[in-house]
């Protein structure tokens, strides 16, 4: 790979066998071998939307609980991944060793094993037979044999250490000691019961992520990747830096149906990265924009590298929240790095590309003023019109919809069809004008009919979001079967029929293509599932924990950052899903108990948040980043160069989870208005526009040292107003815990109780530590901490907690009988921190007015 990058640029071909060897496997074998893989793929993708759809229990027949449906994922993950994912770089690719088909038998048959025997393991729960512990041997080897070949040898190593460490446990000192296990227990942990393998992760990529990448497989092969990328080209590339901005914005369009780093990065790259280059970005930097859009774009919901679901399980709340507090700190690092790429297009003196005049300006007012007008009222009625068709028309809303739907999409494809189709664009030519908007976006309109139905059916009608995808993902089949029949017949010539079999041919491939691109995923998650195992059997977490307090010398601010750094570790050449699965399990609790023990209340959701983010991060931190391999072996460029711009440029990212570990806020929690979600929005906006101006050392002209210091300051107040209010006022007042119920009668739905409880850390030490549980029930105040998890009792003159419900918010706080409540935070009544951010806002206005001085004297 590297004497490619120092040769030249890579070819398509090259790159299409980088995201295989990555993605999908890199073997290409022929003849029967290939049409069984093929149609073992398609039997795959069919069997997931089978389990999703309900049409099982229409006709009750063919429903499967979790449990079978799990070892049936597995087992069809198991072999492709051993018939797809070659054993090393020099294991044929052309065809499939018999070792291999001996490998997949035995992984498959490892599997479906509890699907065949369910009844009888679950009557014998914790007592093994010799056979179950053998095919639980076996299963659990051929795992990390296949988890080393389609996710890479970093998980494989990991679950490998974690495997020794339960037997390892009683010959170990210190920290590291535990009881150990034997084989026949760890065995029924890791592979017989859902505390391991076939625990919460594989669960979750059983019932949601993979028709989340099927659907935005059909996306791609209905032709939306290649929409995107013109569309963000046609409204972008006539400014300065044009391309790069494009790439930004057509990554985090693609990032939001994709879930690969590296997928995301050459989808877009092979168009962006050879523009950039030929309006002066050099091949470094033109490969780090496209490496840092790409990672990014698995930050961007809903789909954020399928890790959405998994946030939304370990959490305990729903998916439609984690995309409503991921939303935010999303669009906060592309726009961020929309304006890196802006500052180095204005350091090189960049100009954008030729824009096609195709109509006189009056005309592209009248028009820009039209579309605009329509996408208000498009959006007007997605959001109003729904939700007033479920109240008009009860259980018949869903078909009134459909047919309003299907008079659209008619619509949209009639309009497409009075015009001629985009022109395919070679980025490597020696020109490149930019497309008309206008043109450009009619020509995909009709794409956003699936994503009305999904969200029609999350939000509206609040199905799972396993229902939602599958209504979503047969509408888009629906798309693809007919649009090109629909749009030669309006037109009146060409082969309708022929339209009609390439549709289904691009079905099939989508099928295809999907369970290619869920192997990794599913092994992924399996071979997760041995940590998350293993962190339960031994109590491990308590060694992380120990650790970083150790060496953080119980100073938060470390903690923060020994966090962050062991997620990047513990990321590095890992897709995104088992990434955040190890971080998740291994780094999330410590985070909850340091943070909790240091009197900072910090929200679930923002501590998984901040572990998914700097896992992510490793796909572009060298030496492993893939996606800055990918981007390199597009632009030409230095990998390693290239992935060390990307992380430079990535700082930004990094900032916004220690922001949102502070300043709750910005993941709209304890909004309580429109006008707070204003402020909020724009303060976290303006500050993140100056970290960007004071990293790169550049706001209007390049910065004087004291302007970027001031900068800094800006930012941190923008970010965290309530520091500085802190210092003069305190926000809460301590009532004793009689005043408890009292208080949670006041406190509004999706409202915060904070309590200082007495417990004991897993060390055993008495620790005093600040809770946050949110209250999203009605009710009396019972009902309320009820559901949160928490059940209170009074004894003698103490308040203490006589249970905390298994797996709630108060039990993920490491709440437990017997603890004792202290006392309970309420607001007082004090200034809005917000008036801290006005100083902050002169200051970079004096800043702008003098640098715009210093700008016209050098023009």
């Amino acid at each position: 790979m590297t004497r490619m990058h120092e040769s030249a640029t890579a070819t398509r071909a090259e790159l299409e066998d980088m995201v295989a060897e990555a993605d999908t496997g890199g073997r290409k074998p022929k003849g029967m071998t290939r049409i069984f893989i093929f149609w073992t793929a398609v039997a795959w993708s069919l069997f997931q939307v089978w389990y999703a759809s309900p049409i099982p229990f229409i006709i009750r027949a063919g429903v499967f609980n979790d449990s079978e449906a799990r070892a049936i994922h597995l087992a069809f993950a198991m072999t492709l991944a051993f018939l797809t994912f070659p054993r090393g770089k020099a294991s044929p690719r052309s065809y499939v060793p018999v070792y291999d088909w001996v490998l997949a038998a035995l992984g498959a048959a490892s599997a479906l094993y509890l699907f065949f025997f369910y009844r009888e393991l679950a009557q014998r729960p914790g007592l093994p037979t010799t056979l179950d512990i053998v095919v639980a041997v076996t299963g659990i080897l051929v795992l990390l044999e296949a988890a080393r070949r389609a996710v890479g040898p970093a998980l494989a190593v990991i679950a490998a250490l974690m495997l020794a460490y339960i037997f390892a446990g009683p010959w170990l000192g210190g920290l590291f000691a535990h009881r150990g296990a034997s084989l026949g227990r760890a065995a029924s942990q890791m592979w017989l019961t859902s505390e391991g393998v076939f625990g919460v992760a594989i669960g979750v990529s059983t019932s949601f992520i993979f028709l989340y990448v099927l659907f935005g497989t059909l996306l791609e092969k209905a032709g939306a990747g290649h929409y995107f990328i013109q569309l963000a080209y046609s409204l972008l590339g006539h400014y300065r830096g044009g391309p790069a901005k494009a790439g930004v914005v057509a990554s985090g369009m693609t990032g939001m149906i994709s879930g690969s780093s590296i997928a995301n990065t050459v989808t877009t790259g092979t168009f962006t990265i050879p523009l950039m280059k030929r309006v002066g970005y050099p091949a470094v930097k033109a490969g780090a924009i496209e490496c840092a859009a790409g990672v990014n774009g698995q930050l961007m919901p809903p789909v954020m590298g399928a890790a959405a679901f998994l946030i939304a399980e370990y959490v305990g709340i729903s998916y439609a929240e984690v995309v409503k507090h991921a939303f935010i700190p999303a669009l906060l690092t592309y726009g961020a790095l929309f304006y890196i790429v802006d500052i180095e297009a204005m350091k090189m003196g960049l100009v954008g590309g030729t824009r096609v005049q195709r109509h006189p300006l009056s005309q592209r007012l009248v028009k820009a003023l039209a579309t605009w007008c329509g996408l208000i009222i498009l959006a007007g009625i997605v959001y109003f019109a729904l939700g007033a068709v479920k109240t008009a028309f009860g259980t018949g809303a869903p078909w009134v919809t459909g047919i309003g739907l299907t008079a659209a999409y008619v619509g949209l494809l009639w309009n497409k069809a009075r015009h001629p189709d985009l022109p395919e664009d070679d980025p490597a030519a020696a020109t490149m004008a930019v497309p008309d908007f206008y043109e450009t976006a009619r020509t995909g309109l009709h794409y956003l009919i699936p994503v009305v139905v999904l969200i029609w059916c999350l939000l509206v009608e609040e199905m799972s979001p396993g229902l939602a995808a599958f209504w979503g993902t047969m509408t888009l089949v629906f798309v693809v079967l007919t649009q090109r029949p629909i749009v030669v017949w309006f037109r009146g010539h060409g082969d309708v029929g022929e339209g009609l079999r390439r549709g289904i041919r691009e079905c099939i491939d989508a099928l295809e293509a999907a369970a290619r691109n869920m192997t990794g995923v599913g092994i992924a998650t399996a071979a997760a599932g041995i940590i998350v195992g293993t962190v339960a059997l031994t109590g491990i977490g308590l060694v992380m924990t120990e650790i970083v307090e150790a060496l953080s010398g119980g100073n938060l601010i470390i903690m923060l950052l020994l966090t962050a750094g062991i997620c990047l570790v513990l990321g590095m050449g890992m897709p995104t899903t088992a990434s955040y699965v190890v971080v998740a399990t291994l780094m999330a609790p410590v985070l909850i108990e340091v943070s909790a023990q240091n009197d900072l209340a910090v929200p679930l959701v923002a501590v998984h948040l901040f572990v998914f983010y700097f896992g992510l991060m490793a796909d572009v931190t060298p030496p492993v980043g893939l996606a800055a391999y990918a981007a390199a072996a597009i632009s030409g460029a230095d990998p390693v160069k290239t992935g060390i711009q990307g992380f430079k440029y990535e700082i930004r990212t990094g900032l916004l989870p220690f922001i949102f570990i502070f300043n709750a806020e910005l993941l709209l929690i304890d909004i309580r208005s429109w006008w707070q979600f204003t402020l909020v929005l724009v303060c976290a906006t303006i500050g993140m526009a100056c970290f960007v101006a004071a990293s790169q050392n550049w706001l209007l002209v390049r910065n004087r040292l004291w302007e970027t210091l001031a900068l800094i300051l800006i930012c941190f107040t923008l970010f965290r107003p309530h520091f500085w209010l802190n210092m003069l006022e305190p926000a809460y007042e301590p009532k004793g815990p009689d005043a408890i119920a009292t208080y949670v009668d006041t406190i509004p739905r999706d409202g915060t109780l904070r309590l200082r409880v007495l417990s004991q850390s897993r060390a055993g030490d008495d620790v005093e530590k600040l809770v946050r549980l949110s209250l999203r029930a009605e009710g009396t105040p019972e009902q309320r901490l009820g559901e949160a998890g928490l059940i209170l009792a009074k004894q003698g003159d103490d308040m203490i907690v006589r249970s905390a419900k298994l797996g709630s918010e108060a039990a993920q706080y490491g709440l437990q009988p017997g603890d004792t409540v202290k006392s309970v935070l309420v607001p007082t009544e004090r200034s809005s921190p917000y008036w801290a951010t006005l100083p902050a806002l002169a200051l970079l206005g004096l800043i702008i007015v003098l640098q715009r001085g210093r700008r016209r004297a050098a023009a």
